[in-house]
């Protein structure tokens, strides 16, 4: 699969109708600045589809990418800013609650964190949510370039035990130089039926 075409949609305060909403949706979530944009924009190779921002909890919204005009990326506001005030973060929770609850066409969910660091609470407590909800998940270790390919087993070791998967099925992923991306393509055609269109 290739990203031949992709297309900046919507921004959502709440989630609900937008144009051409009942195509599959893939989801990304993932702690702020640990790289959901860049993430997106490498995939599509458009270097500014999505926003990006060196200050974390830039995204506060829901923002909706229609790829190849067959299925939405979505976009989900980072969790864990710590200088977001309670009625911000309970704003945030509620709008993942509507979210999670509603996106009927939502299959496969991609979860972010970063290589470097053992997950957060906040990122068990979204594994616990995904799993406690049934969605589909894959969990993508992103910023792979900012260390040594050999260390990059030892580092996946301790999000293996915190989000209870296993190494292999981890995709590491780094905006900068493109590792996982094909990966990453992969499961999308999977996902979203184009690879078997395209045999």
């Amino acid at each position: 699969m290739e990203i031949n075409r992709a297309d900046f949609v919507t921004s959502l305060a709440r989630y609900g109708d937008f144009p051409g909403r009942g195509l599959l949706q893939v989801a990304v979530v993932g702690k702020s600045n640990v790289g959901k944009s860049s993430l997106i924009n490498r995939l599509c190779r458009r270097s500014k589809l999505a926003r990006t921002s060196a200050t974390p909890g830039k995204t506060r919204l829901i923002n909706v990418f229609l790829i190849n005009e067959r299925f939405h990326l979505i976009d989900l506001p980072g969790y864990g800013f710590a200088k977001v005030d309670k009625q911000e973060k309970a704003r945030w929770g509620q709008m993942m609650q509507d979210y999670f609850t509603q996106a009927e066409e939502l299959c496969h969910v991609l979860c972010l964190v970063d290589i470097r660091h053992e997950p957060t609470q906040d990122d068990i407590q979204m594994n616990q949510f995904l799993r406690q909800t049934g969605v589909p998940f894959t969990v993508v270790a992103t910023k792979a370039d900012k260390i040594s390919r050999g260390a990059r087993q030892k580092q996946l070791a301790p999000i293996c035990r915190a989000l209870l998967v296993q190494p292999w099925e981890i995709i590491c992923f780094s905006a900068e130089d493109g590792t996982g991306r094909e990966a990453l393509l992969e499961l999308l055609a999977r996902l979203t039926g184009e690879e078997t269109e395209g045999e």
